[in-house]
């Protein structure tokens, strides 16, 4: 059995990291440190064609032949990313006699910093239920980063982000099976039926969802089906929506002065709607979060106003929670639908309402400042558009 592991994150930018080969393996792992913005240097006879373009454009330094020691000289760490293990056992040998950390690329045998492998090795066959959280790969777990870097598969929702795919180990299939409103979506039966032929296949597959599995991700319906089918599972959970979003947008969901409970609501369509319990919701004192609520604002307004909700109650509109375009629209629930309509708001957006959303005005840090409703407001004007953040 293999000693616990430290889990690792190292800050690379503006760091030379030496990449030994010049495969696909060592195209990978460049690509990594690019986007983590260190100073790749690769050795190796021959490089992949990309590879080579990144040496032409400067990005990152060819060191020409085989592996020699004084390639080590001034680097902050190294990666073999050969299939040579001759080559890859003179690295680690020649990295340890100078305290350098080594990471083998495919191989967390030979590697001394194994931040992709799992204390435990996931059972083959099995299943993992992970959640992804909002979008900031920051977000997730190390238990979700150590699935991600076990996973045979990932099948993962529409909206889990690109930032968090590439955590994944490089030889893991992905498979997108996201709903959607508008588009192409994949039935949960079909979600169930990818689940039990690759773990029946023996595979260690990661079903990847936004937020939480269990918080309007239908986890519970993947655990009693793969229970149903006698197939070994695990639970990941996530930061969901709710938390994430009102945390970027500078949101407390509770606040002794002004609410003492958080309600989680499904706005997905009309029906889930119709069997809400309206004169609750429309209490003081609580705040309340609509997932999946872009397409129904004027009947959430036309709804809680007519239950006696203030129409000053304030909301929030946080679009893109978390991710680099994150915009956060906040108004009152009177004007809710028509602000909504000028800045365009689109899916993924979570809806908050209750006195503390009005806080998103002095305690944002995150993204660019609150957006308002313009005035005059009216109903029956027709307001433009504004340009959505880039």
């Amino acid at each position: 059995m293999s000693a616990p592991l430290f889990p690792l994150f190292a800050d690379l930018r503006h760091r030379p990291v030496l990449v030994v080969g010049g495969g696909a393996a060592a195209e990978r792992k460049t690509e990594a440190l690019l986007q983590s913005g260190a100073l790749p240097r690769v050795g190796a006879p021959v490089l992949t064609a990309q590879l080579s373009a990144w040496v032409q454009a400067g990005r990152i330094r060819w060191l020409t032949g085989e592996f020699q020691e004084d390639w080590l000289e001034g680097v902050w760490l190294a990666i073999a990313a050969t299939d040579d293990v001759t080559i890859s056992q003179a690295l680690i040998a020649s990295a340890e006699t100078r305290r350098l950390l080594v990471s083998v690329a495919e191989d967390v045998e030979l590697s001394s910093s194994r931040e992709s492998a799992a204390q435990a090795a996931q059972v083959p066959g099995s299943v993992v239920l992970v959640g992804a959280g909002p979008g900031d790969p920051g977000l997730l777990t190390l238990n979700a980063l150590r699935a991600l870097n076990q996973a045979d598969v990932i099948l993962h929702d529409r909206l889990v982000s690109e930032g968090i795919l590439r955590l994944a180990r490089p030889g893991a299939v992905r498979i997108e099976v996201g709903k959607s409103a508008q588009g192409h979506s994949i039935r949960q039966e079909e979600i169930h039926a990818l689940m039990l032929e690759h773990a029946r296949a023996g595979q260690r597959v990661v079903r990847l969802k936004g937020g939480d599995p269990f918080v309007f991700g239908r986890g519970g319906e993947e655990l009693q089906f793969l229970q149903a089918h006698g197939i070994p599972y695990q639970v990941v959970p996530g930061i969901t929506a709710a938390v994430a979003c009102a945390a970027y947008a500078g949101i407390p969901l509770t606040h002794r002065d002004h609410a003492q409970s958080v309600r989680l609501i499904t706005a997905h369509c009309k029906a889930s709607l119709d069997t809400l319990d309206w004169p609750a919701l429309a209490r003081e004192r609580q705040t309340l979060a609509f997932y999946m609520g872009v397409g129904e604002l004027d009947t959430l307004r036309a709804r809680l106003t007519d239950e006696g909700c203030p129409a000053s109650t304030p909301f929030a509109l946080v679009e893109n929670g978390s991710r680099e375009e994150q915009r956060v629209v906040i108004g009152q629930l009177d004007d809710l639908p028509h602000t909504a309509r000028h800045h365009g708001v689109r899916s993924p957006a979570l809806l908050i309402l209750g006195e503390v959303a009005a806080l998103a005005e002095t305690l944002h840090w995150f993204g660019g400042p609150p957006l308002r409703a313009p005035l005059p407001y009216s109903d029956n004007l027709s307001a433009p558009t504004l340009p959505r953040a880039a």
